[in-house]
């Protein structure tokens, strides 16, 4: 054998450079499910399932092409971890080289390297074309920069790419950001009619999956019963279609809005596709575009989702090869509380934490909000220890991969990596919440209220972090009106928010999850 490609869950690209100069007659393509990786953290059920059934997919597709492929199964290889598979695959097939393209997490990449050291196989490993900026391009933006912050960046790619920008190198439209254009709430009417996704019901692949996952992780959190994802390209086409003609319109001022019992909202819901590399994020970027350009949608709706992509997509995963491995292990703010059970379960009297939760759990998704302004924000003001809320992110959400998911979770929600990500931490008490959703309406918690039987934690905790990190962020100029607000509070009102907040911590923390996969 002169090559073996190994082609990873999330590397799922027909046009991915591992696959170039591939010879069917001298080269074979390896793919492995190790058990591992569903349980490296304690894996949704929905998450582990979309995986298996795109990668099983994905050989079909190379199979059809007559294309060699080494599949290992889950249930019919021994190997527990990938490294041991495919050290196992290169002692018995015995190739000249292996290939791969850059893994999205370091962890695997690392295996990989000592693997084929220890087999003396030489490694080629190959740039991620799926991407629109390299890492050693964003190394190289990085430079000496010691406070990075992505609108720049992503200011310096559309010039670089020509995307939304007129002839004379300035932003279409005018503007660079339409941030302000895309802050509105639903109100107390809500959101009226929102035309629902389009559904992608279990083929015989994916029912097979759903059975294998229901039997051999049955322990895990999360249901099947709603699994509906596109696991092909052609469906994923499909879902970007849909989304572009039915809701691209209506995202942008209301991608910051949530209502209970609509966890998708005016979202594209292609982030799983993208990550999994069904989709490109070009053809992306070019059907939103070709869309402003026939007037059907509206150009914050189209910047605002494009900045999604070239923006946050791309700034995140540079962070991410730039920062690791020392990310996993920031606590700027020294958290040190441990993960509520309920996080696990969804439940808890916090109508919103309750519903967000149980949307993950149902579906394997929340919508950005969601995750940064209710999962995540409890867990910031709570103080909980970063590298716990890390591994729930990673677990539970189909379109978790670890180079997008550290930076967003470690980073720009728990602001443990100090500013490096974002330049505050976004925090905000219940009225926040109240603003922008229904949750708080029927919940026995008051947003208005810091303490008392009444008390919305959310705000109780909030008051809380200001004044526990009061003297770090003394000097911050996006952080002076609230410590502003915080010093114009009465001493005994402040003592009563900090025993409330402390009572909070500790029945929380005595409240321990079932043990883990």
């Amino acid at each position: 054998m002169r090559n073996l490609i190994a082609v990873l869950g999330d590397q799922l690209d027909e046009h991915s450079a591992a696959l170039d100069g591939f010879d069917p007659a001298q080269d074979q393509i390896w793919m492995c499910e190790a058990t591992a990786e569903a349980n490296y953290v304690w894996s949704h059920k929905t998450r582990i399932a979309i995986f298996l059934s795109a990668m099983r997919h994905f050989r079909a597709t190379l199979d059809a092409r007559g294309w060699p492929v080494t599949y290992l199964a889950t249930d019919a290889h021994p190997h527990a971890t990938l490294a041991a598979a495919l050290a196992a695959s290169l002692a018995s097939l015995k190739p000249a080289r292996l290939i791969v393209v850059e893994p999205g997490e370091w962890r695997l990449a690392r295996d990989i390297e000592q693997v084929c050291a220890a087999a003396g196989v030489p490694l080629d490993i190959r740039v991620d074309r799926h991407f629109i900026t390299t890492v050693a391009e964003f190394r190289s933006w990085m430079g000496a920069r010691k406070q990075p912050r992505m609108e720049h960046f992503y200011r310096a790619v559309r010039s670089r790419t020509g995307v939304l920008m007129d002839a004379d190198g300035q932003p279409e439209g005018g503007e660079w950001n339409y941030d302000h254009d895309n802050r509105e709430a639903f109100g107390k009417a809500g959101p009226g009619y929102v035309p629902k996704p389009r559904r992608f019901l279990p083929d015989a692949i994916t029912a097979e999956v759903l059975a294998l996952v229901e039997t051999r992780y049955v322990d895990h959190p999360g249901e099947l019963q709603h699994f509906d994802w596109p696991v092909t390209r052609t469906d994923a086409l499909l879902a970007l279609d849909d989304f572009i003609e039915h809701r691209l319109a209506a995202f942008g001022p209301f991608e910051d809005a949530i209502w209970d019992s609509e966890p998708l909202l005016y979202h594209s819901r292609l982030s799983a596709a993208m990550n999994l590399k069904l989709l490109n994020p070009r053809e992306v970027i070019d059907a939103a575009i070709a869309a402003y350009r026939a007037k059907q949608a509206p150009i914050a709706s189209v910047e605002g989702f494009v900045r999604q992509i070239i923006g946050w997509r791309e700034y995140v995963r540079g962070l991410y090869f730039w920062h690791m491995p020392a990310y996993l292990d920031d606590n700027a703010l020294g958290a040190d509380q441990p993960l509520p059970a309920f996080y696990w379960t969804g439940n808890t009297e916090m109508r919103c934490l309750g519903g967000a939760i149980g949307d993950t759990l149902r579906h394997g998704y929340a919508h950005h909000i969601q995750r940064l302004m209710v999962t995540g924000l409890f867990a910031l003001l709570l103080g909980v220890r970063p590298r716990e809320v890390h591994a729930w992110y990673l677990a539970v959400y189909v379109d978790a991969v670890e180079w997008v998911e550290v930076p967003n979770t470690i980073g720009m929600s728990q602001f443990a990596d100090g500013g490096l990500m974002g330049s505050k931490p976004y925090i905000a008490s219940g009225k926040y919440i109240d603003k922008m959703s229904n949750y708080c309406r029927g919940c026995r918690f008051d947003p208005g209220q810091s303490t008392g039987p009444k008390a919305c934690p959310f705000t109780t905790l909030y008051w809380d972090f200001l004044d526990r990190h009061r003297e770090r962020f003394a000097g911050h100029p996006r952080l002076v009106m609230q410590l502003r607000n915080l010093d114009r509070m009465k001493p005994a009102a402040l003592e009563a928010i900090r025993g409330e907040a402390a009572l909070l911590r500790t029945h929380l923390a005595a409240d321990r999850p079932a043990p883990q996969a």
